[in-house]
């Protein structure tokens, strides 16, 4: 089996797997990174959401050969020590009630705001679109979006 090296929350790895291995598989079985959540396996429930050079990407559908030489991160890696602005909106809004999609829901609202600190409704709803709540938190989910953009305009702060 090849190995294949990427960059995971800012830390070189390594794993053994085949080529067409989904990442998801890489990261929860053979690297203990378990904020990823399996849901679907194809990508359009969003449970998994995490970063590829920055941009949300869904794991289950991505082959661990894909990321080789790549910086993937996690909700793990997403603030280093603490939390992240958006973390910080999602308990203040109250969002989670099982919490199962809210890592890959948190990771596709950092994404956006990476690219739009000042997003209306339209612009939260398409971005979210392809996360699925299953408790319907969606409402509150847009609420963070909006506390947290709010805070890093008025902080002057922009996301990596």
């Amino acid at each position: 089996m090849p190995a294949y090296q990427f960059i995971l929350n800012g830390q070189t790895v390594s794993v053994d797997a085949p080529s067409d291995l989904p990442l998801l598989w890489a990261l929860r079985d053979l690297l203990g990174v378990t904020g990823p959540k399996y849901g679907c396996g194809v990508g359009v429930c969003g449970a998994c959401t995490s970063h590829l050079e920055g941009d949300a990407f869904r794991p289950c559908i991505q082959p661990v050969s894909g990321v080789a030489g790549a910086h993937v991160t996690t909700i793990e890696g997403l603030a280093g020590d603490g939390l992240h602005p958006v973390q910080q909106a999602w308990i203040a809004e109250d969002v989670a009630q099982c919490g199962f999609c809210q890592p890959g829901q948190i990771m596709a609202a950092v994404a956006l705001l990476r690219k739009n600190l000042d997003p209306t409704d339209a612009d939260i709803d398409a971005a979210m679109s392809d996360n699925v709540c299953r408790c319907g938190t969606y409402v509150r989910i847009r609420a963070a979006i909006k506390r947290a953009a709010r805070q890093l305009r008025e902080a002057g702060t922009e996301l990596r």
